[in-house]
């Protein structure tokens, strides 16, 4: 499992848990603090568990101690009878955390849906030599974004597949779009050879040719099985 991916099984959990944190400490500070200190501690709570947490813990202490201190417990009639929590302290948290919960799912799902995370699980399907959920994931991100990189990406997977007339037809839409790739020149000519279409392809192997990548000091290797196939003769 890579790294990304234990990222994203992790990264729902902890936002959970901190939710749950962030809640706990609203119904807590609640009984010490005014509404609007209780829910600046429970956000920052929410937002910076691992620094807002513990400093919230020791404030308490701390309180707590000057409050035995300053003798504010005090023994007189009536101070020892439990009252009755009021309703409002028992509603306030539980509505927080199902608005806290409710937007940590819509994060999650639309993030899920997010034209990254579909570019990142097809190279996490790719490095795993999955080609059919690498294609199914470049087809998710580009009915999100029309993307010229990402339509020659799913047809080199399309050609390495066999499907060759929609690899072709992705690497006509990558080239449209502006993709600035001069090798799709010579993968548009190996397609359509391979769909013996050899007078196309010829055409496709001059445009590779007098491409930066075959006119440069140290000119790409695929220019010499280019210039070879327009030379060669067509049947």
């Amino acid at each position: 499992m890579s790294a990304g991916e234990l990222f994203d099984l992790i990264r729902p959990a902890v936002l959970v848990i901190s939710a749950l944190l962030s809640t706990w400490v609203l119904a807590s500070a609640r009984r010490r603090f005014p509404l609007f200190l209780a829910m600046l501690w429970a956000l920052a709570t929410l937002f910076f568990p691992f620094i807002t947490l513990p400093l919230y813990l020791v404030v308490q202490f701390v309180r707590k101690r000057h409050e035995l201190t300053a003798g504010a417990i005090n023994a007189a009639p009536g101070r020892g009878v439990p009252r009755a929590v009021p309703r409002w302290r028992i509603a306030t948290p539980l509505v927080y955390a199902t608005v806290v919960l409710a937007v940590i799912g819509l994060y999650l799902y639309s993030d899920h849906q997010s034209v990254d995370a579909h570019l990142a699980r097809a190279t996490q399907a790719k490095l795993r030599a999955e080609p059919g959920k690498t294609i199914s994931e470049y087809r998710a991100a580009l009915r999100q974004e029309d993307d010229p990189h990402t339509h020659k990406l799913l047809a080199i997977e399309l050609a390495d597949v066999g499907n060759w007339t929609e690899a072709l037809s992705e690497f006509r839409l990558a080239e449209e779009g502006g993709e600035p790739d001069d090798s799709i020149a010579f993968r548009i000519g190996t397609l359509l050879d391979i769909l013996n279409l050899a007078g196309q392809a010829k055409l496709e192997y001059q445009r590779f040719l007098v491409s930066e990548a075959c006119t440069q000091p140290l000119p790409d290797a695929r220019c010499v099985v280019a210039r070879g196939r327009v030379q060669a003769p067509v049947d």
